[in-house]
């Protein structure tokens, strides 16, 4: 069986500023596991896709600016029979945080949201009815906090133009801004539903982005039993088996609630763990079966 880990192109990920490439940790991992395994690119015409049995969506890390070209990539895949992991209806899905509404609809707590069409206009409202002083709107489409801004009363006046600049070209989520976020934002990694390992990104001070390139730092707490619980409570809820899953949200009273939903790209800071390759390789060999 050919499998293929498919990432993006190497000078935008360096373009990034990506200290540890996992990638080449993890099908190193799996080749001497005897896998069958080489790396790709997803946009690279040079690639015989007919060739693979299994394509694994790795590190994708510049679809939210390709969007149309990266569906009907997959879309061929698809008409190819390469079983893709993760499913390509749930990546799909999770491409636009429009899926955010339906995780909620779900009965699973989420940071409240509302959205901002494409044309649209920002408005005032947004205080009143997410209960705020201070929102945080991001596009519905995007990666690492790409033209994610917060807004407050103050100045809103001064930051409306901006968005609606913005929303000519897509649609934006408005959430509140989460005071908790200061303290952290927790990433439960799960690995075909059971759940592997987790890390801590905290923003630097004065900050609300936890990415490394925007300052923020990682760690590797050990979590309370029931936040594991309640964060794989999200993926019960899935229609399909998934490969991977990063579960991304802060704690609020106890209660761990959704940011984000990650099955398409997520970093999964294996930091060289064979206990933590093992368990990714286990899950893989599972879906493939």
């Amino acid at each position: 069986m050919k499998i293929t880990i498919v990432g993006y192109k190497k000078e935008e990920r360096l373009s990034q500023g990506v200290a540890n490439d996992e990638d080449t940790e993890l099908i190193q991992f799996l080749l001497n596991k005897g896998l069958d395994v080489v790396a790709t690119i997803w946009n690279d015409d040079e690639v015989d896709w007919s060739s693979f049995d299994v394509a694994v969506i790795k590190s994708p890390w510049d679809y939210h600016n390709h969007l149309p070209e990266f569906l009907d990539w997959l879309d061929n895949l698809e008409k190819l029979g390469i079983k893709v992991l993760n499913p390509i209806e749930m990546i799909r899905w999770n491409s636009d945080k429009h899926y955010l509404k339906d995780v909620a609809e779900n009965g699973l707590p989420v940071i409240a949201s509302d959205y901002l069409e494409k044309g649209s206009s920002f408005h005032q409202h947004f205080f009143d009815k997410l209960g705020t002083d201070k929102l945080v709107v991001k596009p519905c489409v995007s990666a690492g906090a790409q033209n994610t801004l917060t807004i407050s009363k103050d100045n809103f006046n001064e930051c409306s133009g901006e968005i609606d600049q913005l929303l000519k070209e897509q649609a934006y989520i408005v959430q509140p801004f989460v005071e908790e976020i200061k303290n952290g934002e927790w990433s439960f990694l799960f690995f075909n539903g059971k759940y592997s390992h987790c890390a801590l990104k905290t923003p630097k001070q004065g900050d609300f982005r936890v990415q490394h390139y925007h300052g923020g730092s990682i760690s590797y707490p050990t979590p309370e039993p029931l936040h594991i619980e309640q964060a794989g409570a999200y993926l019960k809820k899935l229609p399909q088996a998934i490969l991977y899953a990063r579960v991304d949200g802060v704690v609020i009273n106890n209660l761990f609630q959704l940011m984000e939903l990650e099955l398409i790209e997520p970093y999964l800071f294996f930091n060289g763990d064979v206990k933590l390759l093992e368990n990714y390789y286990q899950a893989l060999q599972i879906m493939i079966s």
